[in-house]
This record gives structure tokens, sequence and C-alpha cells, in this order.
């Protein structure tokens, strides 16, 4: 008997008891391979020596000290790693213990910005449709999960969606990449317009949607024609990385690749490896200078933000990613993580579509292949693909929940960074074999 309030109260979990590389090893031996690097999370992988010997030498020297009483070097040294490679005008940090906190805290400091600025009026956040930017309430509003969001809807507060850039789902046929980025976009200039410009705050978004739609790409230059469109109306951009960043989809920031810099970016998950809780803000000097010129306060906090331990462990991660040069990695894994994911499948009459980038791959399911038509909900075969996967050895992370708010179904796979070509292929083979049993267990 447990007495921990498991995810799934019925499920009986297996025991983690160690982990080495890209496996995990549960109390009767068996190993697992971690392709989802549990949710993008373990981006070194399990065990790395770095990490282990940064995190005693930290604890040798300091556990913990209350932000409201002292800073750290572990914490200013991270703070100063997390600027010298942030994109273009981000140049002030702020560290908390995960992804939720530090969206909520993007939302506080878009708020108080305009509130600074003697815009109080400004009080609208858009969003799009089938996004995850966290489970803590404001998080959660700003998501676009229905699935997620219905029993709480009486606590969130207001925010607007619009669709996401969804190729797979939302691109007409014959309809070309660069006439349906600048429809995609368009939506969030006639949601702004309907709202009113000087009413909104923000519009955040995932720069690769995550798990909610399986590694979601922009397409063309959809996330260049959302920074004008956010510019012409003086409302700020913020990008959720917690997912996709600090190295996962190949560049240590996903949207160095559509060349865009947001006002405010989110990371985590891959910031720290899973070796500590970690997450991050970065703001603009804008957005600093409009606080500390004001009323030089943030008004919010976190009993654990800036944790000394956790920014050890943090550094120590990129300092290794930096190292052992692992970008590249992820950028020539990734690639054939890709090829091998479409040869598998290519002929799969329930695979509907295999996308994102680099190490950050989803696998989208369909019950015909032809109409897109996605499996009824009750059967939920993600739960039985990652049943399967499990009974091999393999980790994935899945999902139901399409764009329209049905519950379709698909994969996350997210190695480490540090994957070889043989544990690509063998990731490949393994989802393979639990797809087609997870099928067949259909009936």
């Amino acid at each position: 008997m447990t007495h921990i309030l498991h995810r799934s109260i019925q499920a009986a979990m297996p025991v983690a008891v160690g982990g080495k590389g890209i496996e995990l090893f549960d109390r009767d031996g068996k190993a697992y391979i971690d392709a989802c690097g549990g949710a993008a999370v373990s981006c070194l992988g399990h065990g790395h020596p770095d990490v282990l010997a940064a995190l005693h030498r930290q604890l040798d020297i300091l556990a913990y000290a209350h932000t409201g009483f002292f800073t750290s070097a572990a914490a200013e040294a991270l703070a100063d790693r997390l600027v010298e490679e942030a994109p273009a005008g981000l140049d002030h940090v702020y560290l908390v213990s995960g992804g939720s906190e530090a969206v909520e805290a993007a939302l506080k400091l878009a708020r108080q910005y305009f509130v600074e600025r003697g815009e109080p009026q400004r009080r609208h956040v858009i969003a799009r449709r089938q996004s995850f930017h966290g489970n803590t309430l404001a998080a959660l509003a700003a998501g676009g999960n229905e699935w997620r969001r219905a029993p709480f809807k009486p606590l969130l507060i207001e925010t607007h969606h619009i669709d996401p850039c969804y190729a797979y789902r939302l691109q007409a046929t014959g309809e070309s990449d660069e006439v349906y980025a600048e429809r995609a976009a368009g939506a969030l200039e006639a949601k702004i317009q309907e709202l009113g410009a000087d009413q909104v705050i923000a519009f955040v978004a995932e720069t690769v949607v995550g798990a909610t739609a399986g590694a979601v790409p922009p397409v063309a230059d959809y996330l260049k024609r959302i920074r004008a469109i956010c510019d012409r109306h003086g409302v700020l951009l913020i990008l959720d990385e917690v997912m996709c960043g600090m190295g996962r989809t190949g560049t240590l920031h996903a949207c160095e690749q559509d060349g865009v810099s947001p006002d405010l970016m989110t990371i985590a998950k891959g910031l720290g490896g899973g070796y500590q809780p970690i997450g991050a803000v970065l703001l603009s000097g804008e957005i600093f200078r409009a606080i500390a010129e004001g009323s030089g306060f943030f008004q919010h906090g976190h009993t654990y933000m800036g944790h000394p331990m956790a920014a050890a462990a943090a550094l120590a991660v990129q300092d290794v990613i930096r190292r052992d040069g692992l970008l590249a990695n992820v950028a020539a894994m990734g690639e054939r993580l890709q090829r091998r994911l479409e040869e598998r499948f290519a002929n799969h009459h329930h695979v509907g579509d295999v996308r994102g980038r680099g190490l950050f791959r989803g696998v989208e399911f369909v019950a015909d292949r032809a109409s897109k038509q996605v499996f009824d909900p009750r059967l939920k075969l993600n739960a039985r693909v990652k049943r399967e996967a499990m009974a091999r050895g393999l980790m994935v992370y899945p999902m139901g929940g399409t764009i329209d708010g049905i519950r379709g179904d698909h994969v996350l796979l997210a190695p480490p960074f540090i994957v070889s070509e043989g544990q690509v292929d063998t990731i490949v083979e393994r989802l393979g074999e639990a797809v087609d049993a997870a099928v067949a267990s259909l009936g």
C-alpha cells in the first residue's frame, strides 16, 4: 500500500532504484531506455558524474539561503551564463523551481510591466488552443488543452485562444507553408483587434508545441510574423520553452532557428536535467527597467527560488552540454531519429504524422490515415502504447488530445542528448513493436 497520491491512483508503479546514461532501473532489475527524458527533462541522462560532483561541492558550501536575505555565488553564476547565451535583448533572469512557476512569473511580470508604465487597463492574455503552459492556475488558464482545463474553469482567469500553427491538422490541401504561416499568424492580429490593442498584455506560445500536441514546430516565417504583430500593437511576446528549450531542438533556444527574440522566455526541464528542480524566466532590459525605475519591486516570489543547489546543478548541466558539444549530437541524432521513424511507420495504417526538431519528436496516431480521423478516446490508445513500450523496456511520453478538443493520441520522444546511433535504432524498433501491439489490443 502507498500513502502517495500518485498521478493515476489505480496504477501500480514500478519503483525506480537507479539510473545510468540513458537507462533507468527498477527494483526488480529491469532496465528501461528513457526515450522521453521523463518529460523532456533528462537531457544528460542519469547519474552523470560531473553533475553529481557539482552537487557535492555545493552541498559542502551552502545548501539554502532565502533570497529575501541573500544571493548566492551559484545563482549569480547561473544567471550570468543564461544571459550570456540568451536571445538578443534578454538580459535578466528570475530563477524559480519549475516550468509552471516560470510561466506564472512571466505572466505577472508582463502585467506589472504595464502597470509600471501607467497602462493598468491592459488585462488580456492570448494563447493558443491545444497548448500547455503548466498546471498552476494562471498557467493552466493560458494553456489551451480543454481536457486539463475543464474541472477548474471556475477558478481560471479569463484568457483568449486562437488556433495554433499546426500544419498536419490545419494547413489546407495545396496551401504553401508561407501562405499558411501568414493565415495562422493572422489569427493573432484579428484577436488583438477584437479585444483592443490597448487592452492586451501578452501573447503566449510554445516555440515548438510540447506534449499536448506532440512536438509541433512552427511553419515557415510564422514566428517572425507573430513578433511583428506583437510589436505593432505593443503586446509582449512570451515564448514558453520549458519543454522544447535548452538544447532539446538542436540549438540552445528553439527560437534561434526562427530568428526571433521574445520579450519574456520561460525555461526549465533541460535547464537542470532533472538533477534538481529548477526553472527560470529570461526578461528583456525594457521590462527590467520599467520595474527598476518604477516601484523597484517585483511583487512575486517563492521560498525556494534561486536555490543554490538547484543553480549549481543547472550550471553543471550547461557546462557539460557546452564542453562536450552535445548540441551537435542533438542535431545529428535528431535527424536520424526522424528518418528511422519515417522508415518504420511509412506504411503504417495508424500513424498519421511524424514531426519535430532535434531530439524532440512526436508520432501522431489516427484511426484512418486518409481522413486523419482520431481513435475513440475511450480506447485510450496512447496509454496502451505506453504500457506496451514499458513492457519492452522503453519509456515514451503519451498524450491524448487533438486540435478540436477531441482526445486524439500521440507519443513524444525526447531521449538524452548523449544518445547514440544504435540506441536511436533500438528506440524506434521497440516503439514500432509497442505501437503494433497496442493497436492489435483494440480488437
